[in-house]
């Protein structure tokens, strides 16, 4: 009998063994590479060729069209042929772009190097400044664009040619401008073939100057930038194009408003046409223009685009034939983003895809069989499928073999395809498939004792307060949670416009810091309010005017939803965000001080007048045609409302949401009595990075155990 209890004990002990999670801690996540899904690192097709590369412990592999994969080079082949050159050695594997099957190109120190790996042979193409920025490779003649400070310069053959020599720190050429909205991430943009380079040129100078302060040296040193706030004097963006083989320098004609913006630069096939959307600053209208590549003239609008609210272009033309005449635009004209086909000539449109779904993105068209290539969340919000469109009768076929979130990479002739899909079952598996979504190989198996980290994840939705919208949440509590007892909420928020939080993928759209405290005994609440990206126009419009309102009112329906709950302790229900949504944890504990109790937010923005004109005006308009809507979203207007604990942090030198906004929350709260914790960190921007973010993570978790 005793043998048998000692038996049952054991077996007992060995299952609650399985059933705990295994420990991870906030350096860990920030250090530990085992915590996160294995990857293929630099997954790219050859440019000129049929195979597909990428790079894993420091070697190089190449998969055939069959399948096959080879490990055709390590980073000991690449020293051995560098010294050999006289080149030094190089300590990782380089980032490379494949040009095709046996050549690939990278840089190193001032060169840009070509390596055949299979005639082990290394030959320098070009040269730059050693300490370049925005370097912008153009593959048909191994051109380099580049910027040092704010000048740009092109190197052609050896040759370095400065476009613009400026000493003013207020005009900046070659980079990303309008404080990368609209879809801008760069600001160089190679012509098709190379002969022509298409850069913007901001001038600054009418900004007013914003000091960040520098404490490392004895004496604090000031930082200047450029923030220009909303309802203030604006920026001027104007469009270069520089010749190669003219060497020469000209601008597009393109003042179409007094004050706009300029996005979606867009090459035509035949290097003949710049198209470009031109938005007006109120930002409810918008030109699609076409220009003369030959002098930088106008041509004519191919078509004009309005809302009452706003318009937000945010991906460039894609053309569906060599002479430029057909391409595509996105646009959620209709209340959710799809696809039009356009004729360049006579403004022609149909539309290709239509429905309550969203295009996430288009991947490549086969100009043979006329097929396009998408990602789109066509059969669930919270997913991504590949599909392919056929634009001549609009049939559109799945072809992801596992639902979750997927990406693609489609060779250049669109013959295969690299498939990579995430769920909270798979972690990240990577396969071969054709183009009719057969599997051919897998490149990438899922790792599943990555699961054992992770916490109990459960995606489900709720309804609207007035019970027309569905609402995703998120629960995460631990594998070994006792339901049968009362247990502390955090909800975690952020709800602002472009994104999305809960997701079928493998963490469920958290990120290892949350699952991290459901294991610490907390559940974890998330809910993707109304203002929040992949719902459709209507859903992200509804915060216009009045942020701070509507989304505060769908994360209460969430609360309402947790209150039904018999495990859930409702007298010790936390707030946790950052950025926007750092901004609606402190907006819910003001406006529901009864039911949240402690509140971590960082990086908050405490009132939308100090916040940067286009973000800020696209979403609230100017703070002089909407004083009512900037003083109630205002947290300083209301701060003596805060009754529970709350822990702002803040970095020094964030240039996103500029310390002044904690700063001025802080000085009112003063003045109003008001008790609160606050907490800086020295030299970090608006995201603490590095080991600093394991610190942070021991902050926020603190405070919560202290008074949560």
């Amino acid at each position: 009998m005793r043998f048998k209890l000692l038996i049952s004990f054991y077996l007992i002990f060995l299952f609650s063994l399985n059933a705990q999670t295994k420990e991870i801690t906030p350096l860990g996540i920030m250090t530990d590479r085992s915590l996160s899904p294995e990857r293929l690192t630099q997954m790219q097709w050859a440019k000129w060729g049929n195979h597909f590369f990428y790079t894993k412990n420091d070697s190089l592999f190449a998969v055939g069209l069959k399948g096959k994969v080879e490990n055709v080079l390590t980073l000991k082949d690449i020293n051995y042929v560098l010294i050999t050159h006289k080149y030094s050695e190089l300590n990782r594997f380089p980032n490379i772009n494949v040009l095709n099957d046996s050549i690939f190109i990278f840089t190193k120190d001032s060169f840009l190097l070509s390596f055949n790996y299979k005639d082990k042979l290394v030959r320098s193409e070009n040269i730059f400044i050693s300490d370049a920025e925005n370097i912008d490779f153009e593959f048909n003649n191994l051109n380099i664009a580049y910027t040092k400070d704010n000048n740009l310069f092109v190197s052609v053959k050896n040759r370095i040619i400065p476009i613009s020599i400026s000493k003013d720190r207020g005009i900046v050429y070659g980079q990303s401008v309008h404080r990368d909205e609209f879809g801008i991430v760069k600001g160089t943009f190679w012509s098709p073939e190379g002969n022509y380079l298409t850069f913007y040129r901001m001038d600054e100078t009418m900004v007013a100057d914003y000091p960040l302060v520098e404490i490392e040296d004895p004496i604090s040193q000031c930082r200047m930038i450029k923030y220009p706030m909303a309802g203030t004097t604006n920026h001027v963006v104007t469009v270069g194009i520089y010749s190669v083989k003219n060497d020469s320098v000209y601008y597009l004609q393109a003042k179409h408003w007094d004050d706009q913006y300029l996005t979606n630069i867009s090459w035509s096939p035949d290097e003949k046409y710049i198209y470009m959307a031109v938005l007006k600053r109120n930002q409810k209208e918008m030109k699609l223009s076409k220009y003369n590549v030959s002098d930088g003239s106008f041509i004519k609008t191919i078509f004009t685009e309005k809302n009452d609210k706003y318009v937000e272009p945010l991906k460039p033309l894609c053309f569906l034939d060599k002479n430029g005449e057909d391409f595509i635009w996105q646009s959620q004209r209709d209340g959710y983003n799809h696809l039009y086909q356009y004729n360049a000539v006579s403004g022609d449109c149909k539309q290709l895809t239509e429905g309550n779904w969203v295009v996430n993105e288009i991947l490549r068209f086969d100009n043979k069989k006329n097929i396009l290539y998408i990602i789109a969340s066509k059969e669930h919000p919270i997913e991504r499928e590949l599909y392919a469109l056929n634009i001549n009768n609009k049939t559109i076929k799945k072809l992801s073999i596992v639902s979750g979130i997927n990406s693609a990479l489609l060779s250049y002739d669109c013959s295969l395809i690299v498939s990579s899909v995430s769920n909270t079952e798979i972690s990240n598996r990577i396969t071969l498939i054709d183009n009719k979504g057969k599997e051919i190989c897998t490149l990438l198996k899922e790792n599943p004792k990555l699961r054992d980290y992770l916490s109990d994840i459960e995606i489900f939705t709720i309804k609207s307060k007035d019970n027309k919208t569905d609402l995703y949440c998120r629960i995460l509590k631990a594998k070994n949670l006792d339901l049968s007892k009362k247990h502390p909420v955090i909800v975690y928020v952020y709800g602002g416009p472009h994104s999305q939080m809960i997701s079928n993928t493998w963490t469920g759209g958290a990120g290892l810091y949350l699952h991290y405290l459901a294991n610490k005994g907390y559940v974890i609440f998330t809910l993707d309010n109304r203002g929040s990206a992949n719902r459709g126009l209507e859903f992200e419009q509804a915060i216009y005017k009045h942020v701070g309102e509507v989304e505060v009112e769908d994360q209460m329906q969430g609360i309402k939803y947790l209150q039904g709950l018999n495990y859930i302790d409702t007298s010790r229900i936390g707030v946790h965000g950052w950025s926007y949504g750092g901004f609606l944890a402190i907006q819910m504990m003001l406006k529901h001080s009864d039911i949240f109790k402690v509140g971590v937010a960082g990086g908050p923005v405490c009132d939308w007048k100090y916040y940067e004109i286009m973000y800020g005006e696209r979403y609230m308009s100017t703070p002089n045609e909407n004083p009512e809507g900037y003083y109630n979203s205002s947290l300083i207007n209301h701060i003596e409302e805060l009754q529970g604990k709350l822990l702002i942090i803040h970095g020094d030198n964030d240039h996103t949401v500029l310390w002044q906004h904690s700063l001025m929350l802080l000085k009112r709260a003063i003045q109003k009595k008001v008790l609160l914790d606050y907490f800086v960190y020295p030299g970090h921007e608006h995201n603490v990075q590095g080991v600093d973010r394991a610190h942070m993570m021991r902050k926020i978790e603190t405070y919560f155990n202290d008074f949560l």
